[in-house]
């Protein structure tokens, strides 16, 4: 037996004799380096088996596989005669036959350094020698071997770890020395650690490896670069998400404004008046209603259109408001036509010129009941995003359109269908084409478009 070993590791060479004699031939004993397997297998090799043939192999990573065989074999024979052509068993079977070796005892240090080839052929060895074979592997590499026993060597308890460095350091300080405790707890039973004590310095010659934040860098750099392209590429999506759920959230007080353009022409065709024969024309949904005057009066003056449907609609009943007839609105532009109130005729223009298009853009829905409801398809600046809008999913004669001001810009709002109740509104989405109903469309009652549509002549 070798000078010294530590009881917990004589007990351990005294397991792995017990295990061959159960008929275990093949033992892998595991662990990460400086626990001392190495020691260990010098102490199994020399204690147990006298009476075998013993080969003792310590690997490295430039042995080949046919120095291996060669040392194994050239240990448990004498004088071999190998084929390198063939494989180690086929080797060993037919040096057997010529040679009996007996019993042999195969000790390898460095297991993990071994091949696929080789492990395989230890496996059929331990499995199929024609004589007794226990083969000892250390190896540090876990499930290298699929038919073999695996043995964990453990660390070191505390009381081991003390008389490994009695054994090896004359003089160790008292146990109370705070320096000396901390370096026994962090050497964590570990034998290689353990004799790097320095009694000099009273330090041990540790230097942990250091860590290296690259690979941490790089991850959240990638990770980094895929969120601004994925932002990049869902932002126009988002965007329109964004306006069409909080849209039906803004302040119910909307004003509504004529285009610049439409102004320019009622101008130009109130000062026509003064020096032509005109007609009046006001259109209601698909109703268009003309007055004709034989003369022009010597002033004229735009007629305020939106007060005229507010006298008409207050002497009706309620549920007639919204839809004066065409007799009545020409009557009444005819009488206003011929006896022009005592006004500015400027202010008179410009207020008129701002109304007119409400009754145009909006009498439909002041004909719908309160409690009702449409589904909002879309919300523009410009109308002829919505004229194309409707054109492209054949929506005419099926959607209206009214006018809104927002942030001190013209909006063009489409809406689609007037329905009793919410879930007849819910039905009637579920109907309209998908490309129509990607832009996220909502319900809005028709009392909240009527304030909208009052607030512009306060």
């Amino acid at each position: 037996m070798q000078s010294q070993i530590l009881p917990s590791r004589a007990a351990l060479v005294d397991r792995i004799a017990l295990q061959f004699e159960y008929g275990q031939n093949l033992i892998c004993l595991l662990g990460p380096s400086g626990l001392g397997k190495s020691y260990l297998l010098e102490t199994f090799i020399t204690d147990k088996y006298a009476e075998f043939n013993k080969a003792f192999v310590q690997l490295s990573g430039k042995m080949t596989d046919q120095q291996l065989l060669t040392e194994l074999l050239e240990q448990s024979f004498s004088n071999p005669l190998i084929d390198h052509t063939q494989t180690l068993s086929e080797n060993f079977y037919n040096l057997y036959r010529q040679q009996p070796c007996g019993d042999c005892l195969w000790v390898i240090d460095g297991g993990r350094h071994l091949s696929e080839e080789m492990v395989h052929q230890l496996e059929i060895l331990a499995k199929k020698s024609p004589s007794t074979l226990y083969i000892l592997i250390a190896s540090q590499s876990v499930g290298q071997f699929t038919q073999a026993v695996e043995i964990h060597l453990e660390a070191l308890n505390l009381s081991e770890s003390k008389q490994l460095m009695r054994w090896f350091f004359d003089s160790l300080p008292v146990e109370e020395d705070p320096v000396f405790r901390t370096f026994l707890q962090e050497a964590h039973g570990n034998p290689a650690l353990l004799l790097a004590w320095q009694p000099d310095q009273q330090t041990a010659d540790i230097r942990p490896p250091e860590k290296s934040y690259k690979p941490l860098y790089l991850t959240l750099l990638l990770i980094t670069t895929m969120l601004l392209i994925i932002g990049f590429l869902y932002k126009a999506d988002m965007t329109q998400w964004w306006k069409a759920h909080y849209q039906q959230e803004e302040s119910a007080t909307i004003a509504t404004a004529l285009p610049a353009e439409k102004v320019t022409a009622a101008q130009q065709n109130s000062d026509e008046t003064l020096s032509e024969p005109s007609s009046a024309s006001v259109e209601l949904d698909n109703n268009t209603v003309t007055v004709q005057q034989s003369e022009a009066p010597a002033v004229s003056h735009e007629n305020n259109i939106a007060a005229i449907v507010d006298s008409l609609a207050s002497a009706q009943p309620e549920e007639q408001q919204a839809k004066p007839s065409s007799e009545e609105i020409a009557a009444v532009l005819t009488d206003d036509a011929l006896n022009p109130p005592p006004a500015d005729i400027e202010a008179v223009n410009t207020e008129t010129v701002e109304k007119a298009p409400t009754v145009s853009a909006n009498a439909w829905y002041l004909a719908e009941p309160d409690e009702h409801f449409v589904i909002q398809l879309l919300a523009v600046t410009k109308k002829e995003i919505t004229d194309k809008f409707i054109t492209e999913n054949s929506l005419e004669g099926q959607v209206n359109t009214y006018q809104t001001l927002r942030g001190g810009k013209v909006w063009w709002i489409v809406t689609y269908g007037s329905y009793a109740t919410l879930n007849d509104a819910k039905n009637a989405l579920s109907t309209l084409p998908n490309k129509v109903r990607k832009n996220q469309p909502f319900y809005k009652k028709i009392s909240k478009i009527k304030q909208e549509i009052a607030s512009q002549d306060q």
